[in-house]
């Protein structure tokens, strides 16, 4: 089989040497917002003769690099947009297939770091200290640290970091124990490791005025002291158990993502689809398999408003996509952990039902656990897993469904139960005329879950606008301006934005500047720029906050706005 080629990374490919082991030293330095420290990579040339290879990094600083005690020749290649520059490194001697080489790497980051946010302490909760975050996915590890920034190598990693004493850092890995920065008394040391190998998005870093609760026999909630307890109360049992599913999908890709990963972004979907589909299976074991349909066709609902915003034959509503020369958050949507689900939930219905799909899942992580892989090594395995059952796989159409834009070609079948009263009460506000507002009261909601009421929002957007007495109206017998649930929120600022509300323009601003997920941020941004009445106020408010955002953020919502 030819080897994979990541077209989202400058650095020499696995075939040639791939990185077994990161041993960082760093500094959190608030006041420049940079970290400074050495990455020291142990490498294993995969052939023989290596005389070179190649990282990649992002508005990094190199000061030098040691192999083996002695400085050796390096040289940062060009800048190619949002991949960064390469980064060659001469060799000292040309090493043979399988032998390993520590190479030491000094380097500073940018304060202008796409991986990194800054909070000053005015946006903290504390507002006494700063705080730091990362978040490396999909290609911004490079933006930390030299490194092959590819899903196709995987590494352990060891670190010591150095941060203000009264502040606390974690990251993703086992914490290893803390002591005074011999260097400097108004500092801290803290040490991690993490003996699972991962690829190196996974890296994570965050420094703070941090505090933990226990809420488990392994788990600790870490957040500001202002939040911990209203955290520890939502994770032990969720809170209203209503986004209890954020916290499946991350535990879920410990296996699909993490144990097992795509090989290239072209593949997210192999993260996404499975991780969702997992996620919904603990959910339909918590609360149902009921709930775990009702669940599955909120998700369609997403996929067909992703597909609405793209078109439904942009290139990335498929779901292997192409990224030659695209910028992996560019790509980023619902679509390949909606569409990646679709076909994982057909699949089943398919071949026998939960049970058995779970059983080829479960040989499936056994099988690929601590590789990155291709569709193509899934769908063979998936072959050879159901070989008694190929016939009935040949009658799946993969073309359509892994390499054609827009819905899939087939549609699973979903239990309806408890989505019938969502549409029920949708259908009559969107049927119903001026004088029928009267019918509407407090208690058409008061059988419907926190998800229930969610997904009769979901609908109602789907049928946006509606005629501005209906929303004033829905406000006077509902009260969602009340509501604080994220989800439940954003999709009602959405319809009072998109019906023309301007009551609704400061709430929907507050929103999409108080929080800083691009699953809420973007849409609001978009809907705000629509309106005409807060068309300018939106771009202002932009301009405002991008410095407080995320980089990756503020860069797509610059886009969305065409203003950057």
């Amino acid at each position: 089989m030819p080897e994979v080629v990541d077209t989202c990374s400058l650095a020499s490919p696995a075939s040639v040497c791939r990185t077994k082991h990161l041993h960082l030293r760093c500094s959190v330095d608030f006041t420049r917002r940079v970290l400074t420290g050495t990455a020291a990579l142990t490498v294993q040339s995969q052939e023989d003769n290596l005389r070179s290879l190649t990282l990649d990094t992002k508005d990094l600083t190199i000061e030098k690099v040691v192999i083996n005690g002695q400085e050796v020749k390096y040289a940062l290649g060009e800048r190619q947009s949002y991949k960064g520059s390469p980064m060659e490194i001469s060799l000292p001697i040309a090493l043979c297939k399988n032998q390993e080489i520590v190479i030491e790497i000094s380097f500073e980051t940018s304060p202008k770091s796409s991986a990194l946010q800054w909070l000053t302490p005015e946006q903290t909760s504390g507002k006494e200290h700063p705080y730091l975050f990362s978040q490396c996915q999909a290609i911004h590890c490079r933006a930390v640290l030299p490194c092959q920034d590819t899903p196709s190598v995987k590494l352990t990693y060891s670190s010591e970091v150095s941060v203000p004493k009264e502040l606390v850092a974690l990251m993703s890995a086992i914490r290893d124990g803390e002591a005074p920065d011999p260097e400097d008394a108004s500092r801290k040391i803290y040490r991690f490791s993490q003996k699972v190998p991962i690829p190196c998005y996974l890296i994570a870093l965050v420094v703070g005025a941090l505090e933990s609760r226990q809420i488990g026999p392994r788990t600790l909630v870490w957040s500001e002291k202002e939040q911990v307890e209203k955290s520890a109360y939502e994770f032990s049992e969720a809170g209203d158990k209503s986004l209890s599913n954020v916290i499946a999908h991350e535990i879920s890709h410990s296996w699909t993502g993490n144990l097992v990963t795509n090989k290239t972004w072209d593949h997210f979907w192999l993260n996404e689809g499975h991780t969702v589909y997992l996620e919904r299976h603990i959910c339909g074991r918590l609360f149902g398999e009921k709930f775990r349909h009702f669940h599955a066709l909120g998700g369609w609902g997403e996929l067909q408003n992703s597909i609405k915003t793209f078109g439904e034959t942009h290139p990335f509503t498929k779901l292997v996509v192409d990224l030659t020369n695209v910028d992996p958050d560019v790509a980023y949507s619902s679509v390949p952990y909606e569409k990646g689900f679709a076909l994982l939930f057909y699949l089943e219905q398919l071949l026998g039902g939960p049970e058995v799909f779970l059983g080829f899942l479960k040989a499936y992580v056994e099988k690929f656990s601590y590789k990155s892989i291709t569709t193509d090594d899934w769908k063979d395995f998936l072959y050879s897993h159901f070989k008694d059952k190929v016939d009935i796989l040949n009658q799946v159409d993969w073309n359509a469904w892994l390499y054609s834009p827009g819905l899939p070609p087939v549609k699973p079948n979903y239990d309806m139960t408890l989505t019938n009263a969502c549409i029920a009460l949708s259908q009559r506000w969107i049927t119903g005329k001026e004088d029928d507002l009267n019918s509407f009261s407090s208690a058409d909601l008061k059988d419907f879950s926190s998800h229930q009421v969610n997904e009769f929002l979901a609908q109602m957007l789907q049928k946006a606008p509606l005629p501005l007495g209906h929303i004033k109206r829905m406000q006077e017998v509902y009260n969602f301006n009340a509501i604080n649930n994220s989800e439940i929120r954003f999709r009602w600022l959405r319809l009072c934005i998109q019906s023309k509300w301007e009551e609704a323009i400061p709430l929907a601003l507050k929103m999409a500047t108080e929080q800083g997920r691009m699953k809420f941020t973007r849409p609001l941004f978009k809907d705000l720029a629509a309106f005409d009445k807060s068309h300018d106020r939106a771009i202002r408010t932009y301009q405002e906050h991008k410095a407080c955002m995320h980089p990756v953020t503020a860069m797509l919502v610059g886009k969305d706005l065409k203003v950057d």
